[in-house]
């Protein structure tokens, strides 16, 4: 029994004339009268009862007529629910990050995907790359947006346009704020606040050259804000990307940026080969259509 010749059943069964319904379904009476004659004998019972200008239903055909009923309104609600697949996905997709200039990119990620997936909700944990790779390492974490030098050998991922820039952030007062850039060498007459990573210690040590070993390093941090924290009290000159303090009160926190100019890329990533949420997943589209358009 195909749906589509239910459908003419139940067209013939609203006219009540099977010439009017040919009529409505665009095909020829004799072709509709054959598709039923067809459908009674598959049966093996007499649907409907033939008169000079109308048709009236068997008890066969009353008790197909409600089930046809019910099978094209079930039709109907499966291709609804494909046809809107997309407001089903629901679930929440936890994320780690830094605090980057890139997080605007992931705010705007973000923001697409809830609109089309409103039921879709986000857990956001704030940590350094290592806390964050760690975290997709053990599957407590979903996406990550890392801040380069990273080890990716076992995630995916997509390198974003923005450049994180590295500047020092020091009191208002301090000497230093009075020039437009800062030379390793401009950094030895003070302490300095550096952040913890290793890997991003050694890109600064690259940087700094001979000069690092001379560094007065009084303290590290893996958070940029406890580290204007020291700088408002005086312990030292914070080296960190721009976009890590954002919203610093520059009254009384200046930043310069360093010379030569030394700048680092973000990305955001996914661990290898894990078996992801469909939130999850559909939000890696997006990432990845996202790149592919730039």
């Amino acid at each position: 029994m195909e749906f589509r010749v239910l459908y003419y059943f139940l067209t013939v069964a609203r006219e009540g004339n099977i010439t009017r319904a040919a009529s409505v379904l665009h095909m020829t009476q004799p072709t509709l009268s054959r598709q039923l004659a067809q459908l009674e004998e598959e049966l093996g019972a007499p649907l409907l009862v033939r008169g000079r200008h109308c048709v009236s239903l068997t008890k066969e055909g009353r008790m197909l007529l409600r089930r046809a009923e019910e099978i094209t309104d079930l039709v109907a609600h499966t291709r609804q629910e494909i046809a809107h697949a997309d407001d089903c996905v629901d679930g929440c997709i936890t994320m780690g990050c830094g605090i980057l200039s890139s997080g605007h990119l992931l705010a705007d990620l973000i923001r697409q995907y809830h609109q089309r997936f409103p039921l879709v909700t986000f857990d956001l944990y704030t940590g350094t790359a290592d806390e964050v790779t760690e975290r997709m390492q053990d599957g407590l974490i979903d996406i990550g947006l890392l801040l380069e030098p990273t080890d990716l050998e076992q995630f995916d991922y997509v390198r974003l346009p923005i450049a994180e820039t590295w500047q020092v952030f020091m009191r208002s007062d301090d000497p230093l704020a009075e020039k437009e850039c800062v030379s390793p060498e401009d950094l030895l007459s003070a302490p300095v606040i550096l952040p913890r990573r290793m890997k991003v210690q050694s890109e600064l040590a690259n940087w700094f050259g001979t000069v690092y070993e001379k560094l007065d390093i009084l303290l590290t941090t893996n958070f940029s804000t406890n580290g204007i924290i020291m700088v408002t009290h005086g312990l030292g000159r914070l080296l960190y990307i721009s976009g890590s303090l954002p919203y610093m009160d520059k009254t009384h926190i200046a930043a310069r940026s360093l010379n030569p100019f030394l700048q680092v890329t973000a990305v955001l990533a996914w661990k290898r080969g894990a078996v992801h949420s469909e939130a999850t997943e559909r939000f890696i589209q997006l990432i990845r259509k996202q790149s592919q358009s730039r």
